[in-house]
C-alpha cells in the first residue's frame, strides 16, 4: 500500500513523498524508523514517527492501543479542535467553553494497512540534504507576471 509521508525539518519546512513501504506496518507513533526502510534515496536518515491518519481523516494517538478505531473522551487538542456544533453561534470568534470534552473517534497507535498519511520527524540527517533529494518541493513561487 502507497503511505502519503510528510517529513518535517527543525527550521519548519516540510517534505512530502509517496512510497510503498511494508516495514513501516506494525511500528508504532514515537518508533524509530530508518530511512532506507521507507526509500533508497533517504538512507543514513533516522526518523521518529510523530502522527497519522486514515482514509476517514481519523487521527491516530498514542494512548489507544492496537489498530482499530475507538471512541474516546477528549479535550482541546490532539483530534478536537473547536466548538461542537451544539454551542451555537457566539459573537467571540475564538471560543472555546472551559471543561468542554466530547467523545470523538480516534485510531489506534499501530501503523496498519488503514493508515495513509505518516508525520515523520527527523532524528538523524543523511548525507544529502532533503532539499537535494526533494529539489522540486519548497521552492519560492515565482511571481505571476503583472499586466498592464
Amino acid at each position: 500500500m502507497v503511505f502519503k509521508i510528510n517529513i518535517a525539518e527543525k527550521n519548519g519546512k516540510t517534505y512530502h513523498l509517496e512510497a510503498e513501504s511494508e516495514e513501516l506496518n506494525g511500528k508504532e507513533l514515537h518508533d524509530k524508523v530508518e530511512g532506507k526502510d521507507i526509500s533508497g534515496d533517504l538512507s543514513g536518515y533516522e526518523f521518529e514517527i510523530t502522527g497519522a491518519s486514515d482514509t476517514s481523516g481519523f487521527t491516530s494517538m498514542e494512548n489507544v492501543e492496537g489498530t482499530g478505531l475507538k471512541r474516546v473522551l477528549l479535550t482541546y487538542g490532539k483530534g478536537m479542535h473547536r466548538r461542537s456544533r451544539r454551542e451555537g453561534k457566539k459573537k467571540v470568534s475564538n471560543f472555546k467553553p472551559n471543561g468542554l470534552r466530547l467523545r470523538k473517534t480516534v485510531r489506534g497507535k499501530v501503523i496498519s494497512p488503514a493508515i495513509v498519511q505518516i508525520n515523520l520527524k527527523i532524528l538523524k540527517e543523511g548525507g544529502k540534504k532533503l532539499s537535494e533529494i526533494f529539489p522540486d518541493q519548497n521552492q519560492p513561487k515565482a511571481e505571476a507576471p503583472k499586466s498592464e
